[in-house]
């Protein structure tokens, strides 16, 4: 298949039209996953100056406009973004008669086909300045780096406007909002009728995993939103050697996306365009996804969470393999040794802290293999094997500093969107964790003047920054291999004040699995609700399974049985989050957490002891290499007791939770909550590990 890639590239206006821009070249380098424009062969029957593309209309799928607009017309040398790909191969044909039928409802002034190059990708931050949608960040301070600002109401993950729309509501499960598919499909097409109008539709066609990798799955989105395509840009593998996959008859996912937004002739656009009405709908027997009216995150960046977790949970549950809400790290210990981890929290809870851990114990190593998403399946050598699927990290700004992630500060020493924090008057960015003291004037992220008496937060508290994970310090060399690394541990954590302690070990896999079932964890702000509020998080994939969570948690104890039971990793649960009576963090956390690592690996090295509770076994305080570390022996204590009546009440709640399954909760699970109750019960002191 041949392709044709632009030669020049248009700048839309805010309200819409377009003006020349410089010819790009194609001497620079590709992006990763793309190619760069004289690297594709163009079209012999194409001729670019005769190109009715260049007047804006109404566009097809091939960029060229059904019905110019008068009002709207262009100079004949200003040219689209990208053109069209050769139809060729039944999948293109099968493409191409997609984003037709998109773009026919949508109406957008014209059709954008995303390479990838990096020459395309620099373009469209230009234009995203432009048009005010972008600050460009000093070029010293922060080089190639940018900054933008929501909408208030547009700032994080619409989880009440989630919907699965299985074919059977019960396959949804209660966990998830369900809505009738063909319903679904009404809404999307009345949405979307005209929804585009005054903008460009880019098809953006992307590759969780890399390209061609067994492995691996590609996709395509549409979206009028240039935001979304440069952060797709970063998080995914995008570009022709996508549409070459297609072309050689790859599935691929379809993924539609709107600000729902459209501009009039002549109207200004604004800096942040989204609407009131947000809805995500999954369509999870086709693997299609429609968002509508949001710009943010994983609203718009579509191959983010709502395919590289809900739609892949459900290929994972039909093809034998997991797609789960984890970092994955190579821990490496002082004598060499390496182990592979993988760690499901919460969002805001400390993956990304974790998955650049820097250890304060002498001689540990922790290698990045990936921050927030990990696809796992059973290999033919009886082990786990993972893989990380993106292409970047979307991180939570505040909190992120120096003393907590060192690693991540250093990643973005440039080329990073950053998305709601505060700008320093010196052109560089702030947030609330980043330095210990503010600085004394800086312009929040709502854009207006902040002092430290504002009395307010100066960045959002879900900011996020975008950045290639190839820019971290710790990156492992093999993060891309698409083999991935067999796994030897799993943690399960969340964020709790009480009762839970430090560190948990399961007595085998189903155990593990009932730990990673039964996470609670304080709501944060990446999501809408309480701050605060607790809430059962199974596998800290609540917000992101994509059928019904019964089934979900019985897809997990068939996976135990397809790996050999010595070769499996081992589970454990742990906690950062306890405070004392006075309201205090008991654990230091960040750095310090290598120290439950090591006896983590001290137990699978068998080296390290422990003491047994209701709940699993937990380390003594003599098991714990606390050295140099000035942490009183009441508070570690604290962190590593268990208080059977506490827990007796956490055993109800977990009870409550799980009847919500009905009869599609794994009778396993009933029995490991029996069993938690039976051993509570029998405990006739609280359990502490002073107390044999």
């Amino acid at each position: 298949m041949t392709l044709i890639a632009s030669r020049t590239a248009a700048s839309p206006t805010a309200s819409g039209s377009a003006t020349p821009s410089t010819a790009v070249a194609s001497t620079s380098a590709p992006r990763a996953g793309g190619a760069a424009p004289g690297d594709l062969a163009s079209d012999p029957a194409s001729d670019p100056a005769s190109d009715p593309a260049s007047a804006s209309g109404p566009a097809s799928a091939s960029g060229r406009a059904a019905a110019p607009d008068p009002s709207r017309a262009v100079p004949r040398a200003a040219r689209p973004f990208g053109q069209a790909p050769y139809r060729g191969t039944a999948g293109m044909t099968d493409l191409l008669a997609w984003v037709d039928d998109i773009a026919r409802l949508a109406r957008p002034d014209r059709v954008h086909w995303v390479s990838g190059s990096e020459e395309e990708h620099e373009e469209l931050l230009r234009v995203l300045v432009a048009e005010g949608k972008l600050e460009k960040l000093d070029p010293v301070l922060r080089p190639d780096s940018y900054l933008a600002r929501s909408h208030p109401g547009d700032v994080a993950r619409t989880e009440a406007r989630t919907i699965i729309a299985s074919a059977r509501e019960e396959d949804a499960g209660p966990t998830n909002n369900w809505a009738d598919p063909q319903e679904m499909r009404a809404l999307r097409d009345r949405l979307l009728d005209g929804a585009m109008r005054g903008r460009t539709l880019y098809v953006v066609p992307f590759s969780l995993g890399a390209v061609g990798g067994k492995d691996s799955r590609i996709g395509v989105q549409i979206t009028d939103s240039a935001y979304a395509v440069v952060s797709i840009g970063i998080m995914t593998r995008v570009g022709a050697p996508v549409l070459r996959e297609i072309s050689d008859g790859a599935a691929w996912v379809r993924t539609v996306h709107s600000v729902g937004a459209p501009l009039e002739p002549g109207q200004e656009d604004t800096a942040w365009p989204c609407h009131e009405e947000k809805h995500i709908i999954h369509f999870p027997e086709t693997l299609e996804v429609f968002s509508y009216g949001s710009g943010y995150g994983g609203n718009a960046i579509l191959a983010k969470k709502c395919v590289a977790l809900r739609l892949a949970s459900v290929m994972g549950r039909d093809e034998g393999w997991l797609a789960e809400h984890m970092l994955l790290i190579r821990l490496i210990s002082p004598q060499g040794r390496r182990y592979h981890v993988a760690a499901a929290f919460p969002s805001a809870c400390g993956k990304t802290n974790l998955a650049m851990l820097r250890p304060t114990l002498p001689g540990w190593r922790v290698e990045t293999l990936g921050d927030d998403i990990v696809w796992m399946r059973p290999g033919a050598d009886g082990r786990m094997h993972a893989m990380n699927p993106e292409a970047g990290f979307f991180g939570v700004a505040p909190g992120t500093g120096p003393a907590t992630n060192a690693s991540a500060i250093e990643t973005l020493w440039g080329r990073t969107i950053f998305t709601n924090v505060a700008r320093t008057p010196e052109g560089d960015v702030w947030w609330e964790g980043l330095t210990d003291t503010p600085p004394e004037r800086l312009v929040d992220w709502q854009g207006r003047d902040w002092t430290p008496a504002s009395g307010r937060p100066a960045a959002h508290p879900n900011s996020r920054f975008t950045v290639s994970a190839a820019q971290c310090p710790q990156i492992a060399e093999d993060w891309e291999d698409p083999d991935g690394v067999p796994l030897d541990l799993i943690l399960f954590g969340g964020r709790r004040a009480a009762h839970v302690p430090l560190v948990v070990e399961a007595r085998d896999w189903a155990h593990g699995v009932f730990l990673g079932a039964t996470i609670a964890s304080e709501r944060t702000a990446a999501a809408e609700g309480t701050v605060g509020e607790v809430r059962r998080e199974p596998f800290a994939m609540l917000p992101f399974c994509g059928y019904h969570m019964g089934d979900y948690l019985a897809h997990w104890l068939l996976m135990g049985r397809r790996m050999y039971t010595d070769a499996a990793p081992r589970i454990y649960q742990v906690n950062w989050f306890r405070r004392g009576e006075d309201g205090r963090f008991l654990w230091p956390g960040f750095g310090e957490n290598i120290r439950v690592l090591d006896w983590i690996i001290g137990r699978l090295e068998g080296r390290a002891g422990a003491q047994d509770s209701p709940l699993g076994a937990l380390p003594r305080p003599e098991d714990l290499d606390l050295t140099g570390l000035d942490l009183p022996a009441e508070d570690v204590r604290e962190l590593l007791a268990v208080d059977p009546d506490a827990w007796q009440a956490e055993a109800e709640g977990i009870g409550a939770f799980l009847e919500t399954f009905g009869d599609r909760l794994p009778a396993e699970l009933g029995e490991e909550l029996a069993s938690l109750r039976s051993r509570l019960s029998a405990a006739e002191a609280p359990v502490r590990p002073d107390r044999p």
